[in-house]
This record gives C-alpha cells, structure tokens and sequence, in this order.
C-alpha cells in the first residue's frame, strides 16, 4: 500500500516541477558564491591567510557543501524513484562529470598547489552513482549507511589511504593540499540523508504539499535551474572583480614573517598536527629559512617547497625537533 502511494505520487509530480527545490539550490548558490567571494579576497591579499578555511567560515562552507549534497540525494529520488532512468542518468552524470574534470584541469593549471582533484562536483557524481543503490531501498536502512559514512572518518583512518588514488576515499590520515576537498566520507553521507528524506515526503504525501510552496522570485528558481552552469560561470566573474579592484585599490603586503607563520601553520594543521607542534615547527623552518635567505625566494615562488632540497631537508629537521 505505501508502495503504491509513492509511485502514484511520484507520477503525479513528475510534470511539474518543484519550485521550492529551484529556490533551495539559489539559495544554496548565493552562500556558495558569498564564501567564494571572501575566499577571493583573502587570496589577492585582502584578508589574512587561513580566513575562509577558520572559524564559522569553515561552518558556513561545510554547511553550503552539505546542502548541495543533500539536494542532490532529493533530486535523484524524484527523478529515479520507482524506476531508474538509466539514459537520463547517464546523460545528467556526463555532464557533471565533464564539467568536474574541467575544474581538475583548471585548477592544475591556474594553481597546481591547491589543484582540486576531487571537490563538490566529483562528489556529487560519485555520490549519485553509489546513491542509485539506495534510492529503492527503506529509509531506515539509507539513514543508517548515512551515519555510518559520517561516523567512519572520525573512528578510522590509515596511511593506506594516503595513496594519491584512494584519497577520494576520505580516509587517509593526511589531509591533501586543495581548495575544495569533498571526499566521499563522510560528505555522502548528506546525500543519503537527502534520498530517505524524499523517500520519506513520498511515503507521507509531503511532496504535493511541497510542490504548492511558493519558489519565490524567478530568477532565484532560474539559478537553481540551471545552478551547474552558475556554479561554473560565478567563480570566474567574481575573481575578475576582485582583480579589477586589486588594480584599482591594491591590497596593503603583508608581513613577510607573520604571512608565513599563519600560511604555515594553518596549512600544518589542516594535516591533522598538533598546534603547539605546528607552532614549533613553523618557528623552527622560519628560522633556518631566515638563515639561508630563503623565504623571500620561497615566497614569491622563485623556489618550490616540494622540489628545493634546501627546504625539503629543513623541514625534515624541524620536524624532528617539533616532535
């Protein structure tokens, strides 16, 4: 009987779309650009390093990163629930799949050091391919794979996960350098919530009463229409802002010192450490630095951190004696 409710009112949905899921994903998008926005300003020097990745900046971006996530598990029920749609599918995960390869390639060449090799699209396509397995499945079972992915990366993780291949994983014990890092652990988990909950609002008739809230102004439910081709035009339009006023109104430099103690630190435990080691292992490579006349080069990136073997060797060293 619930079965039938569901496919019935999955039926009865499917010619009109869901105005407030459009008005769900602009809203979703302007957060995103928000943040972006200030990430984008702490990168042309406006901001002080590690601003968009503390605090409740970094909530407010786990926050954005989950809602699309569970977005998507919506959508998919709605689109896959009773039956899959496989040509659908396939076609709607190429897409999302070009689009975040091109991100990849983008990044590796615009900022190789923080080349987003797996981030919020990656995620939603993975996610959405291992979701199909749950779309049909009850939403107890898919709430509990949910909490199960959540939970996992806070009780297991392994250097064997640190092979550049598994990273997608989220298990490693070191985190990567990227500027969007969405591995499938434990942010699937979002996306699972989203499929029991829209298999829930089917088997409870919520989904006509959702169909009857108003979107809101049209060109937010435009947005969220068409919100992969926002995601891939909004970031470029707001850095070439940004640039603009940085030739207008350049950004005062930083101190030399202080700009490498916050970079080093924040990037120090962003892999996990300690902050009295990080500290001490910041002050130790910032000292020998000073000595050999190496910050400034490394700075202004006449020297790579990974391939000198100056600072490959003291920074070994420094991580000895932080120990």
């Amino acid at each position: 009987m619930t079965a039938d409710l569901e496919r019935s009112e999955t039926l009865a949905a499917a010619p009109r779309r869901i105005e407030a899921l459009d008005a769900a994903r602009g809203l979703a998008l302007i957060a995103m650009a928000t943040y972006h926005f200030t990430w984008d300003f702490e990168f042309f020097g406006y901001l002080e390093p590690g601003t968009a990745t503390q605090g409740w900046l970094k909530i407010y971006a786990r926050g954005i990163a989950s809602s699309f996530l569970f977005l998507a598990g919506f959508s998919l029920v709605l689109a896959h629930y009773p039956a899959i749609r496989a040509r659908s599918f396939a076609k709607r995960l190429a897409v999302i799949v070009a689009a975040a390869l091109a991100i990849t390639i983008a990044t590796a060449i615009a900022v190789p050091e923080g080349m987003i090799f797996f981030g919020i699209l990656h995620a939603i396509a993975a996610g959405s391919l291992i979701g199909l397995a749950f779309v049909r499945l009850p939403p107890l079972v898919t709430l509990a794979a949910a909490a199960a992915a959540i939970a996992l990366p806070n009780l297991y993780r392994s250097e064997i996960f640190d092979a550049p291949a598994l990273l997608f994983v989220g298990l490693s014990q070191h985190l990567p350098r990227s500027n969007d890092y969405v591995p499938l652990l434990p942010w699937i988990g979002a996306l699972l919530i989203g499929i029991a909950v829209a298999r829930l609002a089917l088997s409870r008739g919520w989904l006509t009463r959702l169909a009857q809230i108003p979107g809101g102004p049209g060109w937010l439910r435009l947005a969220g229409h068409h919100s992969l081709i926002v995601y891939l035009l909004h970031q470029p339009v707001l850095i070439a802002v940004v640039y603009m006023t940085s030739i207008i109104a350049p950004p005062q430099k930083p101190d030399p010192i202080q700009s490498y103690l916050a970079s080093c630190e924040n990037a120090c435990l962003a892999e996990g450490s300690p902050a009295a080691i990080c500290n001490r292992f910041c002050a130790c490579t910032l000292d020998r630095l000073q000595q050999q006349s190496l910050l400034a080069p490394l700075q202004s990136g006449a020297i790579l951190p990974d391939k000198d073997e100056r600072i490959v060797e003291l920074a070994r060293e420094c991580s000895a004696i932080s120990q």
